[in-house]
């Protein structure tokens, strides 16, 4: 075996690099989005042996709906991708690139056993820029291709070195290269083949046999006229094991796929359910269409279904011509290297095995497969192709007048292929540059259509890919997937009614009944979505609820073990107040897919809709088991634990939102709720920077502005507040609590009334009848000293609230206090003062009314003092009580000091009566009050132990009423 040098690797390795780095700014389209963004398979958080019980996109291999695609160790390699990278599309094609160029060295040690030096070289620089590797190499999925043709050409390689020097059996080769094979078939199915490679190369290459031989030895066999020669027997045991192991390959294969095939509609592949002589005539006539594509790569198509190829449905198509012609020409290569044993006819046969085997299982003729053409099944069988123009140049370049022109043409080939290689990695750059370059090619594709107007509807452009879906529609009007996504489309332009429109065509083209007909042989899972998409439509009007249900039975009827339809079902039943029922859907799910960790959420849902918050927590719980990343589940369960008021589950509560904000970093909701628990465990630091967190990611949080404003009042930061909570209430100026905390802030910390007022009255003014702003609002009257006023003000809340023993309480201090002012003449209102009690005042500031208002207050005992003390604590209640008891002080203090000048003993007798009598009222003031905490009770009774403004995330639309989608 000729050895591969530096240089060759290096030059093969750089032309490689030269064609392909373009691909790694190229991201995840086509069916990388299944294979990799939507497969959890990927995740870290799935097990290891998930990877071998489901197919090639994460779909388990027991389901119907499964592709039966069986490649675990090429998702392993996407796993290990993740690993590193996540979803870091550069990565993965970087990968692709380097597995080409291995693939490339591999394939010239291949030639040189067929090949001199040069023209082996050279069928691996044709191999390396051949344009039809670029779905192979460039679509991420095409890594399936890369790894089997590793394994494939390894084990070839390793096969080859299994006849000793004396022309004996070495068997270790041979083990080697059947777990070669089995490696080869666990990336793509087609590795199987090699071993028919092999069987050719032993018996036709290794052997030298040739076919007139091989039918001579038989001919004396069966005359009994000789036996089998030793060099046969040799043979025909390899060839017996080599047969053994891949038996042993293929039960084990169907064993896995559970003796079922995958189930494809006409769309996919609509030969295969085309009537004889259509079926067999158009199979046919798409290998030499697949023999044109190596031939001249110039219109690559990244989807040959549906309608691009036309049926040949009649024997006189021209079209056969061409099937005639690549039997012939076929059929003339396998005569002439079968018949002959020297090296030519041999590098011919094995190239040509190289083409038919490997092809054979896409090729639609023993079994149908769910495309027409796939341009990456021809990378293996486009090794073949190479060696057949190596070995015709071989034969060109040694006659000596063509050499120069063939080496001309074969620098001119690998030239234009190379370019074109290059350029049509940018088609790959995106789904939507993808699928307009495949229009260009063939506009007859309805899927093509679609596929564009899905990248346009990612991107948010509904009006234009509507038109696509329409195009879809009329290219094939009988294609449910197109009249679904036009309706679709029609929906997120919210036009409902041509929405439903679209959806009832397609439900027209579903097939109809058949007694006894199972249905999963003939309709895609996907097509039943009509179902769910019409009920999902129509349950947005509540008086057709009944009738979405029913198209969710019919869905479920036509499918038994339909999923969706249970999910979609579960949802709906909620919405129609039938836990139960809905419970019973979920779990009916559960029996069909136990290890979804949307349905556990989903069904923890239905707990607490049902008051059941322990099974809830539980089967939150058993969601993350599944999946420890499950957003929704972290978010509800950690708020579930929150709201239970049970300290033990803090921590746990706290681990499970951080988590969620590593999940979501933008969303303000989790970080707000880590707040809510930092305060619960008056951790105000970390609270304040929680809240502060979730008003920077969402402007004008309502929740969290005031929760933080809350905080600092609590924290005795009551001037911390105010901004907070001028920015609340610019955004959201009706917020009662809001108008409620500032008011109060304003009033007994900043003593500003006025502003207090506004705050007050602009509550009234949205809502009248609101007995916090109302009773508030009568404080701030008090405060003025506008004594009428404020008892006006306090029976009519008292009218609103009847029985609000606090506000009955405060009408009686009110009153108490307009009587004793009465008695002692002084005016009830800031307007009379004017003209009467100024005086009087002027008089007391003069006598240094402030030092005796604090000797007057001693006097009384420590009530007095006390109350003071509360006033700079306290809200407007202990500054409310505190004025009615500086006020009778200060009365009664006026009072002595004119009495003293101007009356006889017998009324300053009198006057001391009044004065001990005012006190004793004054001490029964300040016991009741002390049963109050504050004055002014709706503050507190807003702002309870529970806190209401975190309530409504408990139950908050976004998390719990949001049904996992799946």
């Amino acid at each position: 075996m000729a050895v591969v040098s530096w240089m060759e690797i290096l030059l093969l390795t750089g032309l490689v690099v030269g064609c392909y780095w373009n691909s790694l700014s190229c991201g995840f389209v086509f069916d990388d989005v299944s294979a990799i963004l939507d497969n959890k398979d990927l995740r870290p958080a799935t097990p290891l042996r998930n990877l071998f019980l489901n197919d090639f996109w994460g779909t388990p291999m027991a389901e119907e709906r499964s592709h039966k695609s069986y490649r675990p160790l090429t998702v392993l390699t996407f796993r290990l991708n993740y690993l590193f990278s996540e979803l870091s599309s550069a990565s993965y094609h970087l990968l692709n690139v380097g597995l080409h160029s291995v693939v490339c060295v591999l394939f010239l040690r291949f030639c040189r056993l067929f090949l001199d030096k040069t023209s082996s070289l050279v069928a691996a620089l044709l191999f390396a820029v051949h344009p039809i590797h670029t779905e192979a190499v460039t679509g991420v999925v095409g890594r399936a291709e890369l790894l089997s043709s590793i394994f494939l050409l390894a084990a070839f390689l390793a096969y080859t070195r299994s006849n000793g020097a004396d022309q004996s059996i070495v068997w270790t080769p041979i083990a080697v290269t059947v777990v070669l094979v089995a490696a080869a078939t666990l990336c793509k199915e087609q590795g199987i083949t090699v071993i028919a490679i092999c069987c050719v190369h032993e018996v036709f290459v290794a052997q030298g046999f040739t076919l007139p031989m091989l039918l001579d030895t038989l001919l004396q066999v069966l005359r009994g006229k000789d036996g089998f020669p030793y060099a046969v027997l040799q043979t025909l045991l390899k060839l017996i094991v080599l047969i053994i192991s891949t038996l042993l390959l293929v039960i084990i294969r169907v064993q896995v796929i559970q003796s079922q095939l995958p189930v494809f509609t006409r769309f996919d592949n609509p030969a295969a359910v085309s009537p004889t002589p259509a079926r067999q005539l158009t199979f046919n006539y798409l290998l030499p269409l697949n023999a044109w594509l190596l031939l001249n790569p110039s219109e690559l198509c990244c989807d040959w279904t549906m309608g691009t190829i036309p049926l040949v449905e009649s024997p006189l198509d021209l079209r056969n011509l061409a099937t005639l012609a690549f039997y012939s020409l076929l059929g003339l290569l396998a005569f002439h290297s079968l018949r002959h044993s020297h090296s030519s006819a041999k590098t011919v046969l094995m190239a040509l095995s190289l083409i038919v085997l490997p092809f054979i299982p896409a090729s639609n003729l023993f079994f149908p497969v769910g495309f027409v053409v796939a341009e990456r099944v021809l990378y293996v069988p486009s090794m073949g192709f190479c060696v057949l123009v190596a070995h015709g140049f071989r034969i060109v370049s040694h006659k000596r007048h063509l050499r120069k022109i063939s080496w001309l043409m074969i620098g001119v080939l690998l030239a234009t292929h190379a370019v074109k290689t290059f350029n049509r990695n940018w088609d790959w750059e995106s789904e939507y540059t993808l699928f307009t370059s495949a229009l260009k090619v063939n506009k007859n594709n309805a899927k093509l259509w679609n596929n564009v107007g899905h990248a346009l509807e990612n991107q948010n452009n509904y009006e234009k890919a509507l038109r696509y879906f329409l195009q879809a529609t009329r290219v094939q009007p009988d294609d449910i997937g197109a009249h679904m996504n036009v309706g679709r489309t029609y929906k997120n332009l919210n036009k409902s009614k041509e929405a439903e429109d679209a959806y009832l065509v397609a439900k027209s083209l579903m097939p109809q009944i058949i007694p006894g007909k199972k249905y999963a042989t003939r309709v895609a899972p996907n097509h039943l979505n009509v179902y769910i998409n019409l009920a999902n439509l129509i349950r947005t009007n509540d008086s057709r609820l009944e009738e979405a249900d029913q198209l969710y039975r019919q869905a479920i009827s036509m499918r038994p073990d339909f999923k969706q339809a249970y999910i979609s079902r579960g949802e709906l039943l909620l919405k129609m107040n039938k836990p139960l029922e809905a419970r019973d859907a979920y779990l009916r799910a559960l029996e069909l897919d136990s290890t979804n960790a949307d349905l556990w959420y989903n069904l923890a849902i239905v707990n607490i809709e049902m008051k059941e918050p322990s099974e809830a927590l539980k089967n939150f719980n058993h969601a993350l088991e599944l999946n420890p990343r499950h957003k929704l589940a972290l978010f509800n369960s950690a708020l579930l634990m929150q709201e239970s008021g049970e300290p033990r589950f803090r921590p746990e509560a706290n681990r499970r939102f951080l988590t969620y904000v590593q999940e979501e970093p933008d969303d303000a909701n989790g970080y707000f709720n880590l707040g809510m628990l930092a305060m619960d465990a008056n951790e105000n630091t970390a609270a304040e920077r929680w809240m502060r967190e979730a008003i920077r990611l969402q402007t004008g949080f309502r929740s969290a502005l005031f929760n933080l404003a809350l905080l600092y009042s609590q924290s005795r930061r009551e001037l911390d507040a105010l901004p907070v909570l001028d920015e609340l209430l610019r955004h959201h100026p009706e917020h009662v609590k809001g108008l409620i905390l500032k008011g109060d802030i304003l009033m007994n910390h900043k003593k500003d009334t006025q502003g207090a007022k506004v705050c007050f009255q602009r509550i009234l003014s949205m809502d009248p009848t609101n007995v916090q702003g109302k009773h508030n609002l009568c404080v701030v009257y008090f405060e003025e000293r506008d004594l009428p006023r404020a008892e006006r003000c306090l029976e009519e809340t008292l009218a609103l609230a009847p029985h609000e023993e606090y506000v009955r309480r405060h009408l009686g201090i009110v009153r108490g206090k307009m009587a004793a002012m009465s008695v002692a003449g002084q005016p009830l209102s800031p307007a009379s003062a004017e003209g009467a009690a100024t005086p009087s005042m002027k008089e007391e500031k003069k006598g240094g009314g402030g030092k005796e208002e604090e000797e007057g207050r001693g006097a009384t005992g420590s009530a007095g003092a006390g109350s003071k003390k509360n006033v700079r604590k306290s809200s407007s209640a202990e500054s409310l009580s505190g004025n009615i008891q500086s006020e009778l002080l200060d009365d009664g203090q006026a009072d002595k000091q004119q009495r003293t000048k101007s009356k006889s003993t017998k009324e300053i007798k009198d006057i001391e009566k009044k004065r001990a009598a005012a006190l004793k009222r004054l001490e029964e003031i300040e016991r009741i009050l002390s049963g109050c905490p504050t004055f002014c009770v709706p503050l507190q009774a807003a702002l309870p132990a529970a806190f209401p403004y975190r309530l409504p995330y408990l139950l908050c639309p976004f998390y719990f009423n949001t049904i996992a989608k799946i």
